[in-house]
């Protein structure tokens, strides 16, 4: 993070100054913070504490914890004081995270003032934080990169993104997740991404959004905030995604799959892939064919063909910078996920096979992550288990949803399927109507009784998948039998902020 004073934090948040000084400096106002936290474990000399308010807690709780570990200011909404009644250094404002918003917005506008700076905006129901790992890893080939830690993508993580940027910074990858109209505006008014990609448009968040077509006018609100010099990368392979070009003055550049698509704008630009297969292992490979012309061959990391339009956007986004072919394509080869509990791949000693993919789940991608399943297990000869859990925010089409996802599991020829609690019980009961199924299928409460059944039941050579919604936490329980049962069933990592789509 660039370096800022009291002053100046006060000056962008519009927030009043108060309190002493604890690091020595002449006063309040010249108090320098040169990193940002809203964890008061992860303050250290020189941090900015932002007292967020919480789901369950409330951040002012833990000011003075923070300058325990060294925090210097803090940015509040009512004043703080330490136990002997002294008012601590802060900035108080009216709203926190409206606050670290005008702080990043701030940041954004003096690294501009310094030099180059290009900024990619990602958003789509699926594929966000592939796609932002992905773009990454090509730009970081060019220059200094900055992209989120994990999924950040709300009013929090997105300008946590943003404070850990500097004045060497030549790259920013943000993502952009919504739960409703007017979300991604927001942060597109506070980023100014030259870039924008959209991945596709999905059903998760259907319930909070009311309907896919909210979630296609809420997902092109990032498009419509381009200017006419930047550029607008769109999966043409997604009809409501590749609709969105007549929301943006920008430059058009789409990525396909399909031979035969011909964008409707003169000037607009494709990137395909042709001659798409997958390796024994299920990594996607193709041949990226350029606006240019140049042809390069790329054989991905990531397991399951659908991560194709992951591939292929980040190249999109990576060309409309001007990255060579070369560049991009070095930068895709063989790279594998980046975050956690994305088709994560473990080996057992004993030969069994994981793939935790329970970060997040709707049915497009728990399509997806079946059909990578089944295709492994046919091309590997290998006995299939998928242990799901809920797709979480699908409203009214909840139940159906998941009966549609129980029958998809029966027709793949999986061989064995857990079903964890009641939210998605009706998985398990479409796999027992459908076709001959009856034992291969099984319900069970909590992951807890899902462990015991691995436990007893899984064989030498079986692959099996994990995959739920964040919030049903199948993961965890996919780390537990990754590990061959090491850590117990109470072990589970610190949460990760709570992601928007």
């Amino acid at each position: 993070m660039i370096e800022l004073t009291a002053a100046e934090i006060a000056a962008m948040t519009g927030g009043r100054l108060t309190g002493e000084p604890v690091d020595g400096s002449a006063d309040t106002a010249s108090v320098t913070v040169d990193s940002a936290v809203t964890d008061s474990r992860e303050a250290g000399p020189g941090s900015l504490f932002v007292a967020k308010p919480g789901e369950s807690t409330d951040g002012h709780r833990f000011v003075l914890p923070a300058f325990g570990s060294g925090a210097v200011l803090a940015l509040t909404e009512r004043e703080v004081t330490d136990d002997g009644g002294r008012v601590l250094p802060q900035v108080v404002v009216p709203d926190a995270v409206e606050a670290m918003g005008a702080i990043a917005a701030g940041i954004l506008e003096r690294l501009r003032a310094n030099g180059p700076l290009d900024i990619v905006g990602i958003t789509g129901s699926a594929g966000k934080t592939t796609t932002k790992d992905l773009l990454a890893g090509i730009l970081a080939q060019a220059g200094p990169t900055v992209a989120p830690v994990g999924s950040y993508n709300g009013e929090v993580g997105v300008p946590l993104t943003i404070f850990n940027t500097d004045f060497d910074t030549r790259y920013l990858v943000v993502e952009m997740g919504a739960t409703g109209i007017g979300h991604i505006t927001y942060l597109t008014d506070m980023v100014k991404p030259h870039t924008g990609v959209v991945l596709c448009v999905g059903s998760a968040h259907a319930g909070e959004f009311g309907g896919v077509e909210n979630i296609a006018r809420a997902k092109g609100e990032l498009v419509e905030a381009l200017q006419p010099e930047g550029t607008a990368v769109l999966n043409a392979d997604d009809q409501r995604v590749r609709a969105m070009s007549s929301r943006t003055s920008a430059h058009q550049l789409f990525f396909t799959s399909d031979d035969e698509f011909a964008p409707e704008a003169p000037d607009a630009q494709v990137i395909r892939a042709t001659g798409l297969g997958t390796t024994a292992d299920g990594h996607p490979e193709f041949d990226l064919v350029f606006p240019s012309g140049e042809r390069r061959h790329v054989r991905s990391g990531l397991i399951g063909s659908h991560h194709v339009a992951n591939l292929l956007a980040a190249a999109s986004a990576a060309w409309s910078l001007g990255i060579s072919a070369d560049l991009i394509a070095s930068g895709l080869e063989g790279r594998g996920p980046a975050s956690r509990w994305r088709m994560e791949r473990t080996e057992r000693p004993d030969g069994v096979t994981v793939i935790n993919d329970a970060y997040n789940a709707n049915p497009e991608s728990m399509r997806a992550a079946l059909r990578t399943l089944a295709e492994l297990g046919r091309g590997e000869g290998r006995r299939t288990w998928a242990v799901l859990g809920e797709m979480l925010e699908l409203g009214d089409d909840a139940v159906l949803e998941h009966d549609a996802i129980g029958r998809i599991v029966v027709r793949l020829n999986i061989a064995r399927l857990i079903v964890v609690g009641s939210g998605a019980k009706a998985m398990h009961n479409a796999a027992v109507m459908e076709g001959s199924w009856g034992d291969e299928s099984m319900f069970v409460e909590t992951p807890e009784d899902a462990y015991r059944v691995l436990q007893d039941e899984l064989l030498p050579g079986d692959l099996v998948l994990f995959k739920s919604s964040n919030g049903a936490g199948l993961r965890f329980l996919g780390d537990r039998v990754a590990q061959g049962g090491a850590g117990g069933a109470g072990s589970q990592p610190a949460e990760e902020e709570g992601l928007p789509a």
